[in-house]
């Protein structure tokens, strides 16, 4: 056991900072360290069911359908996800609800005084959920992987049903340059026998193989479900089962399908009600949001602007997701024929131009942000890449998101529509700018 380098009534902040540092390296892939630990303090069986979901993209939407159908279905539900866009505590939903800080410091003071070695953030933050997990006595528990799949700290549980929402480049540093590689790992959390249930269209036969070797139950789109999409309602489809005119939802379909396909395989009823229910009432900050006038009134207050233009955030950071918003954006271009303005902030990590390219058609006038911290790029290079793929768009470089936004504001009418994207921390730093004093 360690000695107690805080205690459990230091302030969160305090804790998050010692997390940040507790270990030599951010990102640290492998489960030996976490998995000895988890196993001292009996974290891995953390629900008598419990659902893995994986992707380059859709996880976090894809995890948020699956807890509204399992709670309007009347069961004790936790999720685990990450990244948080304002405060830690985001991480951690138990029955929809996040946990007050003395909760988390408690919980993570108990790690801290069981582990036998140094853990990473993530790490930490992964047994500290499982612990608040098993003493809330769920029914089920959703795990969102934070990156990749099969070293990924979540990856210690021996889930019941395993999900990859999609397959695509991102985080090559660590998982590879090519879609298979990416994708095996990614399998990595399917379990012997068990469902695995795929929502990329696209499947690379790495990921079809790893599954058949283990005896897996594979359910995959376009080979044994597909969806419709119609004018105004959609189907989802399999062999079994038929779900027609069902409602749209504030997430994409891609994922609401996926999260549909893994109902096949839950042993809880589920009903058509709950089914359409859930549909209707699920959404997520941060996915495609469109805000709502009540949403940007302290904005409007701060700024003193009586008519804000339209303003819609998005954590999109990779090229499949910035494929996405490009389509979503044209599609409410054509339909409304607004003029639309970004505000974007990219880690100097990220496939900068990849993620650029499909959206140079989308916008007359950026605002490049600086970003801070040790992957933060500042607003000048990013306008500089944003120049080298195209000379016939307006580039402001600003210093930090708050500065794009009063730009932006300042110089559009409320006609126009203003996209703030590129990152959890772009979209971040805009909700805590309109909700600090």
């Amino acid at each position: 056991m360690s000695n107690i380098a805080l205690s459990a009534d230091e302030p969160l902040e305090k804790w998050l900072s010692y997390l940040e540092n507790s270990h030599t390296k951010a990102i640290d892939l492998g489960l030996a360290r976490v998995k000895a630990v988890a196993s001292d303090l009996d974290l891995l069986n953390p629900a008598p069911f419990v659902i893995t979901v994986a992707g380059t993209n859709g996880k976090g939407t894809t995890c948020r359908l699956l807890e509204r159908f399992l709670l309007n279905a009347g069961l004790r539900v936790g999720v685990y996800s990450s990244p948080h866009l304002i405060h830690y505590n985001e991480r951690v939903r138990i029955q929809n609800a996040v946990l007050p800080d003395e909760i988390h410091t408690q919980s993570f003071a108990f790690i801290e005084q069981h582990k036998r070695q140094s853990l990473t953030y993530f790490e930490f933050s992964t047994l500290s959920a499982l612990h608040l997990f098993k003493q809330a006595k769920l029914d089920v528990v959703i795990l969102e992987v934070g990156l990749g799949g099969r070293l990924d700290a979540t990856n210690i549980i021996d889930s019941d049903i395993a999900v990859i929402t999609s397959i695509d480049i991102d985080h090559v540093e660590f998982l590879g340059s090519e879609r298979h590689q990416i994708g095996l790992e990614k399998a990595g959390i399917f379990r012997a026998g068990k469902p695995a249930i795929i929502g990329e269209p696209d499947i690379p036969e790495s990921v079809l193989e790893h599954g058949k070797a283990l005896n897996c139950q594979l359910f995959c789109r376009k080979q044994d479900w597909h969806f419709i999409q119609r004018e105004n309602s959609w189907d989802w489809l399999s062999e079994k089962v038929q779900l027609k005119n069902l409602p749209f939802c504030n997430i994409p379909l891609p994922n609401a399908a996926t999260a549909l396909a893994v109902l096949a395989y839950l042993p809880f009823n589920i009903s058509n009600a709950v089914i359409h229910r859930s549909l209707q009432d699920v959404e997520l900050t941060g996915r495609f949001q469109r805000l709502k006038s009540e949403d940007l009134a302290p904005l409007a207050a701060k700024l003193q602007i009586n008519k804000l233009p339209q303003i819609i955030i998005d954590v999109g950071h990779n090229p499949h997701a910035a494929h996405y918003l490009a389509q979503k954006l044209t599609a409410l271009k054509a339909q409304e024929q607004r003029k639309m303005i970004a505000v974007c902030g990219i880690l100097k990590d990220k496939d900068i131009a990849g993620i650029l390219s499909p959206l140079l058609p989308v916008f007359e006038q950026w605002y490049c942000v600086t970003l801070s911290g040790n992957r933060g790029q500042t607003g000048e290079v990013l306008a500089q890449q944003l120049r080298a793929l195209s000379d016939n768009v307006t580039i402001k470089p600003t210093s930090s998101v708050a500065n794009a936004i009063k730009s932006a504001v300042e110089n559009t009418s409320e006609n126009d529509i203003v996209v703030v994207f590129g990152s959890f921390h772009t979209v971040g730093e805009f909700l805590q700018f309109i909700a600090s004093q």
